[in-house]
């Protein structure tokens, strides 16, 4: 991670190995519980079953990559200010 805030880091960081184990545990389970049925059925359950982590992932993603962006704005903003300031 690249987040400045240590608190926000440690969040973070927490809910996204959450989200990777609840994706795990979601297909796996999925997929043994289907297991006997079918191998087809199975593979399709472990997917549906790795959603909701899939969409936490990609989540938590968006959130650390807009507040990267958020702060390079500030930089950009400050640095074009400084050179207002010198004009």
């Amino acid at each position: 991670m690249r987040l400045k805030d240590k608190s926000l880091h440690f969040i973070v960081n927490f809910l996204l190995g959450s989200a990777w184990a609840f994706l795990f545990i979601g297909a796996l389970s999925a997929f043994l519980t289907f297991s006997s049925e079918s191998f087809l059925y199975a593979i399709v359950y472990a997917c549906i079953g790795a959603l909701p982590g899939m969409v936490a992932i990609i989540l938590l993603e968006y959130i650390i990559t807009s507040k990267e962006k958020h702060e390079e704005l500030r930089k950009q903003t400050k640095l074009l200010q400084q050179l207002l300031d010198k004009k």
